[in-house]
């Protein structure tokens, strides 16, 4: 996996943009959960969607959600339903965006 993971805490970590193909390795990696922060389109069209993003994590025995977040404009609903997210996983979470940032941020937030 050519992708950087940041951990934050033995339950959660945050990483940048990730691949469908990506989703066997997380789960490798022993991620249980995967939480795209990213709104769809917000690349252009090489960005896979959320839709697609689902499939693909479902097919590697993830759980997925989709909370996506603009960055400076993340609004308190945001930050409670990624919160619950993160507290009711059964394992690490792995929590994506563009670059991370939105997803680390949101966390703390949330903390």
């Amino acid at each position: 996996m050519s992708l950087t993971i940041s951990a934050h805490t033995e339950r959660f970590a945050t990483a940048p943009q990730i691949a469908l193909e990506d989703m066997a390795a997380i789960a490798a990696q022993g991620f249980r959960t995967v939480v795209n922060n990213r709104p769809d389109g917000e690349g252009g069209p090489e960005q896979p969607s959320s839709a697609a993003m689902a499939q693909a994590a479902q097919a590697a025995g993830l759980d997925y959600h989709y909370v996506p977040v603009i960055s400076g404009q993340i609004t308190p609903e945001q930050v409670a339903s990624f919160a619950a997210i993160v507290a009711a996983s059964q394992g690490p979470v792995l929590a994506f965006c563009r670059s991370g940032a939105r997803s680390t941020t949101i966390w703390h937030m949330g903390r």
